[in-house]
């Protein structure tokens, strides 16, 4: 007979802790939310402003990405 779906469940899990993982859960923005588009844009401007007034970004972006070549 064929295994339901709550052992299946049941096993996969056992599997997973027993490769050393642990279930997270995660609670994300609701992108359906009447206001998250609007709060997206916000959030954007606000990054934007900040990175145009941090002179030493674009330098540090820089070297960071080169030290990601170096791996």
């Amino acid at each position: 007979m064929p295994m339901s779906t709550q052992e299946r469940v049941r096993k996969r899990r056992e599997a997973m802790r027993a490769a050393g993982l642990r279930p997270v859960q995660l609670w994300v923005p609701d992108s359906r939310a009447p206001d998250f588009v609007k709060e997206c844009r916000r959030q954007a401007r606000a990054t934007a402003q900040a990175d145009a007034q941090d002179a030493g970004l674009d330098t540090f972006l820089e070297a960071s990405l080169a030290a990601l070549d170096d791996l």
